[in-house]
């Protein structure tokens, strides 16, 4: 067997070091240039220092220009092949092919490890972008971009905030309200609850009892189901008068009291401002007397009570100044008017009206009333205390072959920047988005409905959709829709809960029942959420001037048509802020 020998070449000493003689070392320089691998330079190195990469396997040179001539696309050898990329001059690459013009070109080769991604090396993904580029400078790009990202970010995010906490700041200011009444300071202040302990409360009542029914009812205008955007209704003014005479001035309610019926006595308004309490935010008080061993909740002459809130729960501030037509008191006074002459126009005009028990109790003879009922009802409490409350009803219509009782109300939109949503544009289309824009806004005003059409036992509250015929014109108005819901599905959609209704109803009773004698008034506050019960003096509030309201003919008409139809103005739904401001109690919806 013939073996070829294996030549192992001649390995000089280095007396001075570690690797090769140094290239000035005249007697092992053709010793040492016959043992150096073609285009491989060598630099000199000390054992404390970390070596490198003796190969770059990761290298494919895709341009051959860049190749050095002594390597070929096959050639093993390249991936030793540093001379392209030489630069320093000490590497002696002046016997393998380098030249000064390729010094420019090298790329020091990285020997630390690669850095992990926070999510993974990501050109793992993309192995095919690129592929000159060294994997794990990659990766450094990629942190350098993620660093950058978190720092625009941040950036962002304190501008977003700074902006934020600014907005809040003059929501905050834009929103300190007044109290609906002045605090004297000889009122002694009793108690004080805040609205996070209603939130707990329940408590269940059985059926009430029906003991009288006051009034007469006309029927409802089914055409009105069909009005749309695009057929659109003008809204009249009618001079027929509704009465909202508090609890104590009620003869029905006077006479139930002497008969011994009950021991509380309250309106609707009066029970559903108590009930929805923990959704208000404006400021409004109610009167509680305590005479003998029976109690009746009153309102004030002039209180909030007997205007309609406007934008009341939402986020966007109304203008502070009382003249300007969107401020809140404007916007409560137009709601006003708008949902007494809504509830007049959706009726049927022939003439026939449904009278019940007895006429409308507080009516002037000779005057043409609304068509409006009473409906007195009775609720158990406990063994010894009974509830009576007045109920309002406005209509009647037909469903299936049964008369059915109907509460109508009206939204009012008075500016589309304000809410957000143009109702011309969406309630065609949306009417879900709309109600849910309206529950944002106006929360609490939809929650006191339908808590009103629950005590009266209502079949049907009809919600009627009403615009101004231009932001900046609040006399002239527009009927754009219709709708009905029935008021224990709306209660459930707006999540009303009835138990939680009554819980702080009787709270409330309980606590005024342990009062002595007296007259007390219970306030909510107008910037945090809670309400002040105070004791006031006997003649409290019963010297409050109110002046008398304009006649017809008297008050500010708009620059507009005065067209008479059927004995309606069809210039608006609501007159000036003067003549606004002065209407009675009475005269208001």
């Amino acid at each position: 067997m013939v073996f070829e020998t294996f030549e192992v070449g001649t390995v000089p000493f280095n007396s001075d070091g570690w690797g090769p003689p140094d290239a000035s070392d005249t007697s092992s320089t053709s010793v040492a240039a016959a043992n150096l691998l073609p285009n491989v330079p060598l630099a000199s190195f000390s054992r404390s220092e970390k070596l490198g990469r003796v190969a770059d396997w990761t290298r494919a040179l895709s341009n051959p220009s860049a190749r050095p001539p002594t390597g070929s696309k096959s050639d093993p050898s390249a991936i030793f092949d540093f001379s392209a990329f030489a630069v320093d001059e000490g590497f002696g690459l002046t016997n393998s092919g380098g030249n000064a013009d390729e010094d420019a070109a090298f790329r020091l080769v990285d020997g630390k490890p690669p850095p992990r991604p926070k999510f993974g090396p990501k050109w793992r993904f993309n192995q095919y972008h690129n592929r000159n580029q060294l994997p794990q400078r990659r990766d450094e790009e990629v942190e350098a971009k993620k660093r950058e990202a978190e720092k625009d970010r941040a950036r962002r995010d304190r501008h977003y905030n700074m902006n934020r906490n600014n907005i809040h700041q003059q929501r905050r200011e834009a929103a300190a309200f007044k109290s609906s009444v002045d605090i004297q300071p000889e009122w002694n202040m009793l108690e004080q609850i805040p609205f996070s302990s209603f939130s707990k409360l329940s408590f269940t009542v059985q059926e009430p009892e029906d003991l009288l029914l006051c009034g007469g009812l006309e029927c409802y205008d089914r055409t009105f189901d069909r009005i749309t955007p695009k057929a659109e209704r003008r809204l009249e003014r009618f001079k027929n008068r509704s009465f909202k005479v508090t609890t104590s001035d009620d003869l029905v309610i006077r006479r139930l009291a002497k008969e011994d019926k009950a021991t509380v006595f309250a309106t609707d308004a009066i029970l559903a401002a108590l009930m929805c309490a923990p959704r208000s935010v404006y400021s409004w008080d109610l009167v509680i007397q305590r005479v003998g061993n029976k109690l009746f909740f009153d309102k004030r002459d002039g209180s909030p009570l007997d205007l309609l809130s406007v934008h009341e729960t939402s986020q966007e501030p109304l203008p502070e100044g009382k003249d300007d037509i969107n401020s809140a008191h404007s916007l409560g006074v137009e709601a006003a008017f708008i949902n007494q002459n809504f509830a007049q126009q959706v009726l049927v005009k022939n003439g026939k009206r449904e009278t019940f028990d007895e006429p409308i109790p507080n009516a002037n003879e000779g005057e043409e009333n609304a068509s409006i009922a009473y409906r007195y009802r009775r609720w158990k409490l406990d063994d010894s205390m009974y509830l009576v409350a007045r109920c309002e009803l406005q209509s009647t219509v037909e469903l299936n072959n049964q008369k059915s009782f109907l509460t109508l109300n009206a939204l009012n939109e008075f500016d589309p920047k304000y809410s957000g949503v143009d109702w011309r544009q969406k309630l065609e289309t949306q009417r879900g988005a709309v109600l849910a824009n309206e529950l944002k806004n106006n929360g609490n005003k939809l929650a006191k409905w339908t808590a009103q059409a629950l005590l009266a036992n209502a079949d049907m509250m009809k919600i009627g959709f009403v615009s101004r015929v231009h932001p900046r014109d609040h006399f002239n108005h527009v009927i754009l829709s219709v709708l009905g819901y029935k008021p224990k599905d709306f209660a459930g959609q707006i999540n009303l809960n009835t138990s939680n209704m009554w819980g702080i109803v009787k709270s409330i009773v309980d606590l005024c029942m342990k009062l002595s004698e007296g007259k007390y008034v219970l306030v909510k506050d107008p910037s945090k959420p809670q309400v002040r019960i105070y004791e006031v003096p006997a003649d409290a509030f019963e010297n409050d001037y109110v002046e008398e309201p304009l006649p017809e003919d008297e008050q500010v008409q708009p620059p507009e048509e005065n067209n008479t139809e059927g004995g309606a103005d069809t210039n608006g739904a609501s007159s000036t802020n003067e003549a606004a401001e002065d209407k009675k109690p009475e005269g208001q919806a």
